[in-house]
């Protein structure tokens, strides 16, 4: 069972920025991957970024550009760098990891952009 931590959220004002943390209990260069995903109220949750054990990055074509998911093996945490927030960023993020063919989820961290 892998457990994942995030931390990092709050308010911010438009065009401002942020940085998540995602803290996991294993070695994450183990795993297949890592990601963060979003769910903003009333909507679906929508996938942002993943880095894989390789450290190929993909990110979702919105966040392209504004931001940057990073690791930190001896910590065994991912980060979510987030610039020039928008208010349409306002969402609960999770951080997911990928490993021996299961996925798991952290419980999420608050991220609110005001206008």
């Amino acid at each position: 069972q892998i457990q994942l931590v995030e931390s990092g959220g709050g308010l911010v004002q438009a065009g401002g920025s942020l940085r998540l943390s995602c803290g996991a209990s294993g070695t994450i260069y183990s795993y297949t991957f890592m990601g963060w995903y979003r769910q903003a109220p009333g909507k679906e949750r929508q996938w942002v970024a993943s880095m894989y054990n390789s450290g190929t990055t993909k990110y979702a074509d919105s966040m392209k550009g504004r931001f940057t998911i990073s690791r930190d093996n001896a910590k065994n945490t991912v980060y979510l760098s987030m610039n020039n927030l928008e208010p349409e960023d306002t969402a609960v993020y999770f951080c997911n990891a990928q490993f021996r063919g299961h996925t798991f989820w952290g419980q999420g961290t608050q991220v609110t952009v005001s206008s």
